[in-house]
């Protein structure tokens, strides 16, 4: 529809991925909500969104705050950090985790989600997702790319850049 301007991609799972190519090819504007996008089409995503200049918005809250970090920066970056806040399972010595039951892993001590962000959340799965993503968003490999355990969630992400200057957002 030549009416839009901005295509909202937050479907859950890989879903995503055809909608959001159709609308890359559009030249359509993405905001993209949705990690699973680019885990699994990162490659294909990127490539097309540079060459139909499609410009992709990173408007979940980690990646948002990345981008937010960057806008109008000149410096080069050393690294990107992704806070977790650790999930249900974060206070369980690791000897502990064969013996985890799915209602354990359900009960994440901040956040009232579904059921399956909620595990991917206890088990860190998420934050994998999510340094894939930003690899892709950012243009970086996933060794620039640290994951910390910030259980107070009140920093989403940061970027340390060379001079060893931290902005946090």
């Amino acid at each position: 529809d030549d009416n839009v301007d901005i295509v909202l991609a937050s479907m859950v799972g890989f879903a995503g991925l055809r909608p959001t190519i159709s609308a890359i090819k559009a030249g359509k504007m993405i905001a993209l909500a949705n990690k699973e996008t680019l885990v699994v089409g990162g490659e294909v995503v990127m490539r097309l969104a540079e060459q139909y200049r499609a410009p992709i918005l990173p408007i979940d809250s980690e990646h948002s705050a990345i981008f937010q970090c960057l806008t109008g920066e000149c410096s080069p970056v050393r690294r990107l950090i992704i806070t977790c806040s650790g999930g249900s399972l974060r206070d369980l010595p690791i000897e502990a985790l064969k013996d985890v039951t799915p209602e354990q892993a359900l009960k994440h001590p901040q956040w009232t989600m579904g059921a399956k962000i909620t595990i991917d959340s206890s088990t860190l799965v998420n934050k994998g997702f999510e340094v894939i993503e930003a690899a892709w968003l950012f243009g970086l490999n996933a060794d620039k790319i640290s994951v910390i355990q910030h259980p107070q969630s009140i920093v989403h992400s940061m970027v340390e850049f060379e001079d060893g200057a931290i902005k946090a957002q």
